[in-house]
């Protein structure tokens, strides 16, 4: 009996050694889990914060890129140089490329990196404001430039209108002394002449009687007209309005007003304005 009770001991003892390192065993486990759960929990708050750091940043970088394209556009318009902007536009989008990488991401190198951009965007309105002083004088320049040039094209046609209106009066001044120094014939007197040389005056007279016209006239004084060779051509028009030539005896034709005439005879004389006294002969069959 006293074995049998001995055994039914050490088997007891022996469960509750079993039971107990499985109670053990259960807080161990409980405390790596607690553990474990603990870690990832602070890991996920860190995770999130950097995420959060890394979406601000790309906001700032999205901003400063907005700010670079205009600055761009701006300096451009005003004819500056934007190659050094380009450049750093290039740098800025890298930049936000390397954000996908939470693992190389470092909140100090970007904060570094978002001040420097800010700096050259503040330099850069800097360098517009006086882009547009520059512009500001250029442009009065240009319009003083310009109203002069409106001055003097104004005086140009004023010039031009005053050369046209000279020239208008001068062609009128021309065609005044023109008609004026026209020599006019004064004591007009027509008389035949036979082939003896003859001379028949009253002015009525049978053509087949005639060999020859003589047409006298005096020179009226003039004034105006030079006193020069002039060549005096004589017009004689038969009943029908036609005139008389025989271009053998001296007739041909010559330029008035732009129109091609006939003419009977002619006489070169030289106008003294003395009134002298010409004679023109006109004669067919022979006679000159």
């Amino acid at each position: 009996m006293d074995y049998n009770q001995e055994q039914k001991r050490d088997r007891k003892t022996l469960l509750w050694a079993a039971l107990a390192v499985l109670a053990l065993l259960n807080i161990v486990l409980l405390y790596f889990f607690y553990q474990e759960r603990q870690e990832n929990d602070s890991k996920d708050t860190i995770i999130a914060a950097k995420t959060e750091e890394v979406l601000f940043t790309k906001t700032k970088l999205d901003s400063i890129s907005a700010q670079l394209d205009a600055k761009i556009a701006e300096i451009q318009q005003l004819g500056g140089s934007v190659d050094s902007l380009v450049s750093l536009k290039q740098q800025l989008e890298k930049d936000k490329q390397s954000l996908k990488n939470l693992n190389t991401y470092s909140a100090k190198k970007y904060e570094d990196k978002i001040r420097s951009y800010e700096a050259i965007l503040n330099q850069k309105d800097q360098d517009i404001a006086r882009l547009k002083e520059e512009l500001g004088v250029v442009t009065a320049k240009n319009e003083e430039l310009t109203q002069t040039v409106t001055g003097l094209e104004g005086e140009r046609q004023a010039l031009t209108d005053s050369v046209t209106n000279y020239a208008v009066q001068n062609r009128e001044l021309n065609e005044k002394v023109t008609i004026a120094s026209a020599l006019r014939a004064e004591k007009i007197s027509v008389n035949a002449l036979s082939s003896k040389g003859k001379e028949r005056e009253g002015g009525n007279y049978k053509a087949r009687r005639i060999d020859k016209l003589k047409v006298s006239f005096v020179l009226g004084p003039n004034s105006i007209a030079r006193q020069d060779r002039k060549e005096i051509y004589l017009r004689i028009l038969d009943p029908n309005g036609a005139v008389l030539s025989d271009m053998a005896t001296g007739s041909g034709a010559f330029i008035y007003n732009g129109r091609e005439m006939i003419y009977s005879s002619k006489e070169a004389v030289n106008f003294d304005n003395t009134q002298q006294s010409v004679d023109i002969m006109y004669g067919r069959g022979g006679y000159p």
